[in-house]
């Protein structure tokens, strides 16, 4: 387990450059911290505080001051290590309780899910935050699986590392979830009360000891961004729109977030009766004996809890993201595997379909790429604004040459061949499983390793900050930003954030400093919108760069 989740995962995190805001705007507080030495509260981005606890930061700096500074690869380090770390405690939870077999299936099943494979490649708090809590729950359930003896210091720890990446939620779920399950067990209610009250005041402390010290620095301001993103986000009281999604968001994320073991969960549905029988669910008497059956199937009941506690959960705020249900995954998985090793011994057929679409499409990747590397693809071909992106992308995957990536292919493409060759031997019992696991496995090597940094690569403007640099450089003056989203905004403002992080947090605030001279960073279109008004004010600018991608222009001034 270990080494197939190290290989398909680990070699692959550093290649893809930056290309949206979200993961260099949380590795710049890491770079901060190691710049400046201010652990707490660091200031980034022309004095911006980081709106998250910072344990995660804490590990991407320390993982970067080993490798000698922050890179795209010992940024995303963390987050796939959370995954590991959470995949290898899926299978040993459920290895202790069920089969081998059923436990390797489900936590691969949950590795594999396009979700958390995802957040296991970025630089972003919620993989991190999800490994924690669901790894809690399942110290809190050992716990109470010995009958409640003792204190689960391990759980109690987990919980306040979780506080400290992304505020008293970390805390909140895994209580909230076991409370709600001895309650269904027929506890009293006052004593799950009591212990996980206690449990949860203690996994408070190192959150509350990091506040103390995070607001004798940031004073009022700090206080006013806790509360808006910890309070005013859980109460639909913000000040300004954050992620604000309808009521079935939560479904349709669900759906996206578990590719490609989604269309596996249609065939079943429509391939092995289950369809049919749906209406038989709502049977009063089998409903009162899956209720009384609850004692019988402890663990059943503890993963069904912690799915729909946790859905119904992020179902109350406005603010909605598919990451925010992550710990349901590995709950999820372990109903899909048994579902996969049900079909695998009496419903052949669903799996069967599924396996050789994996395998068509392994065989399919190799087509297009021979395709893109003998045929010329003209010019004309694209149009509209993303034309000159869209040509980039396909000049960049015909250029793959790297002898590994190539390797890669093939061994993806022999994958899918070997499925077909012998899919009569895998078509039963537990190696029919496997090979869904492997074929699955196979696509994300080729996907993670080759296609994936090619394309996003074309995305990302980390060789035209090269050029910014020069025409703005350091020891000529300072760079400022200018983002009219950003300065108009309520909360959460916009920067320039893969510039800031690629020219080594040297961007200050053109909005808040009113510098006299210097070298300015805007859009074309702010520039027109508002230059008028900066001549205005005295200010007078000598054109020097201009970006294509995102026409981000670099202009010298000096207020007169």
């Amino acid at each position: 387990m270990l080494i197939v989740c190290s290989l398909t995962l680990l070699p692959f995190i550093g290649l893809s450059d930056y290309h949206t805001k979200g993961e260099p705007r949380e590795s710049i507080v890491s770079y901060s911290m190691l710049e400046t030495g201010n652990w707490v509260l660091p200031r980034n981005n022309g004095g911006e505080m980081a709106y998250k606890p910072p344990f995660f930061h804490w590990c991407v700096a320390a993982v970067s001051a080993v490798r000698g500074g922050v890179t795209e690869g010992s940024s995303r380090l963390p987050s796939a290590l959370a995954l590991i770390a959470m995949t290898m405690a899926t299978f040993c939870f459920f290895r202790k309780r069920t089969t081998t077999a059923l436990a390797l299936t489900a936590s691969l099943v949950a590795f594999t899910s396009f979700e958390l494979h995802k957040a296991g490649a970025n630089c972003r708090v919620d993989m991190v935050l999800t490994a924690l809590t669901v790894c809690a729950l399942y110290c809190l359930y050992r716990w109470y699986e010995k009958g409640m003896r003792g204190v689960p210091l391990l759980a109690i720890l987990l919980m306040g590392l979780g506080t400290l990446t992304k505020g008293p939620v970390g805390s909140i779920i895994p209580c909230l979830v076991m409370g709600i399950y001895m309650l269904l067990r027929r506890e009293n209610f006052w004593k799950a009360l009591g212990w996980l009250s206690l449990f949860g005041v203690l996994s408070f402390i190192p959150y509350a000891l990091w506040f103390v010290a995070a607001w004798h620095q940031g004073g009022q301001e700090f206080l006013d961004l806790m509360y808006e993103e910890n309070i005013g986000r859980m109460t639909n009281t913000m000040s300004y729109d954050s992620c604000v999604e309808p009521w079935y968001y939560n479904f349709l994320v669900i759906l996206s977030g578990w590719i490609p073991y989604t269309l596996l969960a249609l065939l079943a549905l429509f391939l092995t009766g289950c369809l049919r029988n749906i209406g038989n669910l709502w049977n009063k008497s089998k409903i009162s004996a899956a209720w009384k059956s609850r004692n019988n199937s402890p663990l059943d009941l503890f993963a069904l809890t912690s799915i729909v506690t946790i859905f119904v959960f992020y179902c109350i705020p406005q603010s909605k993201r598919s990451v925010y249900l992550m710990p349901i995954y590995p709950f999820m998985g372990y109903f899909i595997a048994r579902m996969m090793m049900w079909m695998s011994d009496w419903r052949t057929k669903p799996l069967n379909i599924f396996n050789g679409t994996l395998a068509t499409l392994s065989i399919l990747l190799f087509v297009a790429f021979v395709a893109l590397k003998f045929v010329d693809v003209p010019d004309t071909m694209f149009h509209g604004r993303h034309a000159l992106q869209n040509q980039m992308t396909v000049d960049a995957l015909s250029g793959i040459s790297q002898w590994w990536q190539l390797l890669i292919v093939v061994i993806t493409t022999a994958i899918g061949v070997l499925w077909w060759v012998y899919r009569k031997r895998v078509s039963r019992g537990v190696m029919a499983v496997a090979a869904t696991l492997v074929l699955v496995l196979g696509i994300y090597l080729s996907l993670d390793g080759v296609y994936n940094p090619t394309v996003l690569n074309v995305k990302s403007i980390k060789e035209e900050c090269a050029s910014i640099n020069l025409a703005a450089p350091a020891d000529k003056g300072k760079l400022y930003e200018y983002m009219e989203v950003g300065v108009k905004a309520k909360g959460d403002p916009a920067h320039f954030f893969e510039v800031n992080f690629y020219l080594g947090n040297r961007i200050g605030s053109f909005h808040l400093e009113k510098p006299q001279r210097g070298f300015l960073l805007i859009s074309e279109a702010d520039f027109k919108l508002n230059e008028k008004q900066f001549t205005g004010e005295g200010y007078r600018f000598e054109k020097r760069y201009e970006e294509p991608k995102r026409k981000m222009q670099i202009y010298r001034f000096e207020k007169q």
